[in-house]
């Protein structure tokens, strides 16, 4: 069975699907990536796939699940190098791939992914611990 490499480069992980997706090549991907998130605090996944003609119903869920567990893990996930046919194919299917954003090339993922986390840190926590007051 073939791997799919994930590479890291900074604080982002590049996925480059280069092979014909089977089940266990997507059950491995999923596997390795989560763990490889997990051990490099990464925030960020990139999955390029411009060696991708066609895309099924099969790689739209596959895509959309890694999405999921990547941000589970705190990680943001960008789908970029999608050629035009595999878009139509998409939207043909009914497959929105939800909760994953896209970009033409892997340099304009890395920019969305450096916006999001600027803007996460940016933002007030949700449940801030009020700083203690001096009596009078």
């Amino acid at each position: 069975m073939e791997r799919v490499p994930i590479l890291k480069i900074g604080d982002i992980l590049l996925v480059s699907i280069q092979v014909d997706m089977s089940d266990q090549t997507a059950v491995a991907l999923q596997e390795d990536l989560a763990e490889r998130i997990v051990a490099t605090g990464c925030h960020g996944v990139i999955i390029d796939i411009t060696a991708l003609d066609i895309v099924d119903s099969f790689v739209g869920r596959m895509l959309s699940t890694i999405a999921s567990i990547s941000r589970v893990l705190d990680a943001e996930t960008v789908v970029v190098g999608m050629r035009p046919a595999v878009a139509i194919t998409l939207v043909e299917l009914g497959l929105s791939l939800n909760g994953i954003r896209t970009a033409l090339n892997v340099e304009r993922g890395m920019e969305l992914i450096a916006i999001d986390r600027a803007d996460d840190r940016d933002e007030p926590d949700d449940d801030p611990v009020p700083e203690p007051t001096a009596s009078p």
